[in-house]
């Protein structure tokens, strides 16, 4: 992406380079003739089979009973257990499986019918880097575990799913499977099946959920890559000619007791001295739905003089196929700490993408914006559906854009921060920013409120789920 002259005032798009650097309760028998039926059948054993223990251990094999094949992204798994108080909160950890503890996922959720041995569950499912399932085959071992926040003993004994009998493979009914939102395998407490209706964790339409808290050790850390993210190293736009997109300069510090992630652009005054900061999803695969993040802008360096025309962002983005190509797709929020693109000071833009022509400048956008200060932490909520665009900031309405700039692709998601030109200050001294990230979300196909977007955030962090990933490639 190149930097747009002050008349166009806003982002360009980001070169494809960058991007790619992405009711009736079911009951199936444990039979043969059902479970090919179905199309999957879930084999369990315990590794920990005392009445008490410190964490639990289910571990599992899932085989495709089917004649096609099945795309693990599209599977989820369901251990149903109690909870040891009504406080408790669980954490989940693969210790080992044959796909890669990468691709495997765990969250925590809460039965809308709860019994006597079942108020929780354990939701297993796979990013979709797991690749597919032939017909016949199966996961392999996923040796899997949980235990309480608290590192309290967990008591097995009155858990719906558990069985400290099966100490080595077997199938079992009472873990249930989903293949693309249908129950296929096993028989669920009663009245919680997980595709009915009334259950609140499983809303109709949609609702496929990318969570990441960015609770990672370094840049390098692989799991950054296997959870389908890209730190930027490639050369190019937007920012200042010549500049460096330097990975190490993303970092994810503690802040509070919290993780986050920390995009730092510095310079000395001249483009060689210039490094800029970029994290996007390897995946282009988001389109309408529901977006948001938590987001803290700073309007001073944290070291050297101020003055500097830098942007900091949150966004999603599709590639330019050519020059007002009409299927083109970018939604911004824009913070200029310092003004640029002709504006003197502190400014927020929101902008909806139709499409643009970068030599000669043309553009196709709508736009809002706000001209203060928004050092701090913010809540950014974006929601995408059949007749318009919205953007929120704080749980208030910033900006409603027309179903004229509707995607018709799907998008990557993307956050940056970059220096439109050196020209903000005379100083040669270096100097740094920070822009940090608390997390991210992305709901498929379904539009939250900015209430409902922060009960779902503080669902998983409550489960202890740092990421989960099950949105399906288009």
């Amino acid at each position: 992406m190149r930097n747009r002259p002050p008349a166009g005032r806003r982002r360009v798009a980001l070169a494809l380079s960058a991007l790619l650097g992405g009711t009736a309760l079911v009951a199936v028998p444990m039979s043969a003739p059902a479970a090919a039926a179905g199309g999957l059948a879930v084999q369990y054993r315990t590794s920990a089979s005392g009445a008490t223990a410190d964490q639990s251990e289910p571990w599992f094999k899932v085989r495709n009973t089917g004649s096609a094949s099945v795309q693990l992204s599209q599977v989820r798994i369901r251990y149903y257990f109690k909870a040891d108080s009504a406080s408790a909160t669980y954490r989940f950890a693969c210790s080992w499986a044959v796909k890669g503890c990468a691709n495997v996922t765990g969250t925590f959720g809460t039965l809308a019918h709860p019994t006597a041995t079942a108020d929780r569950y354990l939701e297993v499912g796979f990013t979709s880097t797991a690749g597919s399932l032939a017909p016949g085959a199966d996961t392999g071992d996923m040796q899997l575990r949980f235990h309480q926040s608290s590192w309290q003993p967990v008591r097995q004994s009155d858990d719906y799913s558990f069985n400290a009998a099966q100490t080595s493979y077997a199938d079992w009914n009472k873990v249930t499977a989903q293949l693309a939102g249908t129950t296929v395998w096993g028989t669920a407490p009663e009245g919680d099946d997980p595709t009915d209706p009334t259950d609140p964790t499983d809303p109709p339409g949609g609702g496929q959920t990318l969570f990441d808290d960015f609770s990672y050790s370094s840049y390098t850390d692989p799991a950054i890559s296997a959870h389908g993210w890209n730190v930027r190293s490639n050369s190019g736009g937007p920012g200042v000619p010549g500049a460096t997109w330097d990975p190490s300069k993303v970092t994810f510090p503690t802040v509070s007791g919290n993780k986050v992630m920390n995009l730092e652009t510095s310079t000395a005054g001249t483009a060689g001295s210039t490094r800029q900061t970029e994290v996007l999803t390897k995946s282009v695969k988001f389109k309408n739905g529901t977006y948001a993040a938590r987001v803290k802008f700073s309007d001073a360096p944290k070291s050297g003089p101020d003055g500097d025309h830098l942007v900091q962002t949150f966004f999603t983005i599709n590639d330019l196929k050519a020059p007002m190509a009409d299927d083109y797709a970018e939604y911004d929020f824009e913070y200029l700490p310092n003004g640029g693109w002709g504006e003197p000071g502190n400014i927020l833009y929101t902008t909806s993408w139709e499409t643009y022509n970068p030599d000669p400048w043309q553009a196709v956008n709508q736009h809002t914006e706000a001209r203060q200060s928004y050092a701090g932490w913010h809540d950014l909520v974006l929601t995408i559906d059949s007749g318009s665009i919205k953007y929120y900031v704080d749980g208030q309405l910033f900006g409603t854009h027309d179903a004229q700039y509707l995607p018709e692709r799907p998008m990557s998601i993307n956050f940056n921060q970059w220096l439109i030109d050196l020209a903000g200050q005379t100083s040669t001294g270096a100097r740094a920013y920070d822009q940090q990230v608390d997390y991210v979300l992305h709901v498929k196909d379904q539009v939250l409120t900015p209430a409902q977007v922060a009960s779902k955030v503080a669902a998983y962090r409550g489960a202890g789920t740092a990421f989960v990933d099950e949105v399906p490639a288009p």
